[in-house]
């Protein structure tokens, strides 16, 4: 007796609704650009319950699924390149571009093959690596960029 409110808001509509709505706010918790078209997805079905109540629980699944791995496929890459950017004069527009490659910084702390060091970009000690030995000091030009550790060259 005490749950009975509750069967007032069981519409598939608003079911899906909220499901969309948590994905959407989990692709910012895991970003990838992978979630959000799932959430895509469940807001597709909300809209076709909204229009369509007596749309059968196995064809909401059935167009959940295949919505949101056609959307998935199809806009992902346009989207990424959209959101992160891309390299200019990459005419395959797959790699992704980082605004620090190209720029000089300062050796913080000495940076060996196979021992990282610090260098200061912009404010910022930032872990960087190289294939030569750079003595603290130096100035380095960024060449590459892994997560968040540099690969730096002398100029």
């Amino acid at each position: 007796m005490e749950w009975e409110w509750i069967k007032a808001y069981l519409h598939p509509e608003l079911i899906w609704f909220l499901v969309g709505l948590v994905m959407l706010l989990l692709e910012f918790a895991l970003p990838g650009l992978i979630i959000f078209f799932f959430g895509v997805g469940a807001w597709i079905v909300a809209g076709l319950c909204f229009f369509f109540p007596a749309l059968a629980m196995k064809w909401q699944l059935l167009i959940f699924l295949v919505t949101s791995v056609v959307c998935l496929l199809v806009l992902r890459k346009l989207l990424k390149r959209v959101f992160f950017g891309r390299i200019v004069g990459d005419p395959s527009g797959l790699e992704y571009a980082d605004e620090n490659i190209g720029k000089e910084a300062m050796v913080e702390t000495r940076i060996a093959p196979h021992a990282p060091g610090k260098i200061e970009l912009n404010g910022t000690l930032w872990e960087a690596v190289s294939e030569h030995t750079i003595e603290a000091d130096t100035t380095v030009r960024i060449v590459a960029k892994d997560n968040l550790t540099f690969t730096v060259k002398p100029t």
